[in-house]
């Protein structure tokens, strides 16, 4: 989720199935196949690559694994080509989602999507419908462990970033979607430790919704989509009323 809004901190949302290894590598193997593909397997010229290997590392995924993936994304080892593709829908209350996938089936997964939409109060919507509810940005991931937020700020709008968000766990740090790599360099020459850097969809204005049960579908509509073998990202623009989280937490 970008941004950190109310219910990216729910507890058990946060721990949901990317936490589990095996899924988190899954993810991170289709960005650097997909990488690899776009802009050839020398990470020192593929700063996609770059991005995704670094990624991968952060979450200690063997070195092996990112080798096969690469060799993967560069068609060494055979099978279908990986394809990109981003998928628009909305859920219960109008909430709604952008997801993007990697498939070497395009039917199976769209069908896959419009099953679990249609079997959780959603449906799939036409491409642009809900994109444009959203702004593409540049986001850099960085630990706030010793990192004060004054100090953050500072840094990163030095290096060329238009905003911050920081709470206790981390620091956000957004950039536009052409300046990220050149502020992740600025940021790691300035001696912080990037934990993740990618593209992400940002939603303009947040759905609020005040209704336990309705946020208690979507976000069973968000952990289907986003637990999906070929997912590599799921953006909604949900946020939770305060007295909804306690009413959940409950």
């Amino acid at each position: 989720m970008a941004g950190h809004n109310k219910w990216s901190k729910v507890k058990h949302i946060k721990a949901r199935v990317d936490v589990i290894k095996g899924r988190v590598f899954s993810k991170c193997a289709h960005e650097i196949a997909l990488a690899a593909r776009a802009g050839g397997g020398d990470v020192g010229m593929n700063h996609r690559l770059r991005a995704a290997v670094d990624n991968a590392k952060a979450v200690s995924m063997p070195k092996e694994n990112i080798d096969r993936a690469i060799k993967k994304g560069l068609g060494e080892l055979g099978g279908e080509a990986i394809q990109e593709v981003t998928y628009e829908g909305y859920g219960p209350a109008g909430v709604a989602f952008l997801i993007e996938a990697a498939t070497d089936n395009l039917n199976r997964t769209v069908a896959d999507f419009r099953t679990i939409f249609s079997r959780n109060g959603g449906s799939v919507a036409a491409p642009g419908s809900v994109a444009y509810q959203f702004d593409r940005k540049g986001e850099i991931r960085i630990s706030a462990n010793g990192i004060d937020d004054d100090r953050m700020m500072e840094a990163a709008i030095l290096a060329g970033a238009d905003d911050v968000q920081s709470d206790e766990e981390e620091h956000l740090v957004f950039t536009s979607p052409v300046e990220l790599a050149a502020v992740a360099a600025e940021l790691r020459g300035a001696g912080f430790t990037i934990a993740s850097e990618k593209l992400v969809s940002v939603p303009q204005n947040p759905s609020v919704v005040a209704d336990p049960e309705i946020a208690r579908q979507v976000m069973k509509l968000y952990e289907l989509l986003d637990g999906y073998d070929d997912t590599l990202n799921v953006f909604t623009n949900l946020e939770v009323a305060d007295e909804v989280l306690v009413a959940l937490d409950t």
